[in-house]
């Protein structure tokens, strides 16, 4: 497609930037357990998906490495290998921040970081943590952190570099002990056609193998809701695969779908 100018001749038109997915995750494996699928949905239709990565879970989140013998730094060393192979199996890039886990401090440092993250990857949609999780502080922490940094990011005083962003929507991806975090299922991801993929990329977190079944287990039955709520629901498969989000902000359309 071209454009005319006011001489008549033909300029080529501006090809639009890829659609761009944030990811702002406590540790190094909650992006898969939780958002797996719907990182390897953008990404298998072109998209450009950044994780923030806040911490590796080195001390909250891998007490098989820590029964094993392990020091702190090849804890760190071998979580990263894992959540770096779950990222490129998911088609994602992933930025590690290394803050410390078990607790995660909210820090206007961070938040800073967080904020420059945004600029840079200029996000169309934003999934991170719910605000409440009574059994781990990290969680909400980074989900304060990543709101924060959005609306920072938007603010053309804030002193931090590159373009200021839009107001993209968010979504909170579900915890695991859903019932004890507010959590309700608003939005239901239908993730079937990458299902094996999500797969694959929990199979990297060997320092997490338990839950490798436990999250198998949610995405049936969280595909199972999204069929009872389809509607006339010809062609999905018979095992449907799901994942379950909330929206803190309210979602703005020109039509009711």
């Amino acid at each position: 497609m071209t454009h005319g100018n006011a001489a008549g001749t033909s300029l080529p038109s501006t090809p639009a930037a890829p659609r761009s997915t944030l990811v702002i995750t406590a540790h190094a494996g909650d992006f898969v357990w939780r958002a797996g699928g719907a990182i390897a949905l953008a990404a298998s239709r072109g998209e450009k998906v950044t994780i923030a990565c806040l911490t590796y879970g080195e001390r909250g989140e891998s007490a098989k490495a820590w029964r094993e013998g392990r020091s702190l730094e090849e804890i760190k060393e071998m979580r990263r290998a894992e959540a770096e192979a779950a990222a490129a199996t998911l088609g994602a890039e992933v930025v590690f921040f290394d803050a410390g886990d078990y607790p995660l401090t909210i820090s206007p440092e961070l938040t800073d970081r967080l904020v420059a993250v945004y600029r840079a990857a200029q996000p169309d949609v934003v999934l991170t943590h719910p605000l409440e999780d009574p059994y781990n502080g990290d969680h909400p922490a980074a989900a304060r952190m990543a709101l924060d940094a959005r609306v920072l990011a938007q603010a053309i005083g804030y002193p931090a570099e590159g373009e200021i962003i839009g107001a993209p929507p968010v979504f909170f991806f579900e915890p695991h002990q859903p019932e004890m975090c507010g959590f309700k299922p608003e939005v239901l991801l239908d993730i079937s056609e990458v299902w094996e993929t999500k797969r694959k990329a929990m199979e990297c977190l060997a320092a997490q193998r338990h839950l490798w079944d436990y999250y198998t287990d949610l995405a049936v039955r969280r595909g199972v809701q999204l069929k009872r709520n389809a509607g006339p629901n010809l062609g999905l498969p018979h095992t449907t695969y799901a994942e379950a989000y909330m929206r803190p902000y309210p979602q703005v359309t020109g039509e009711l779908a």
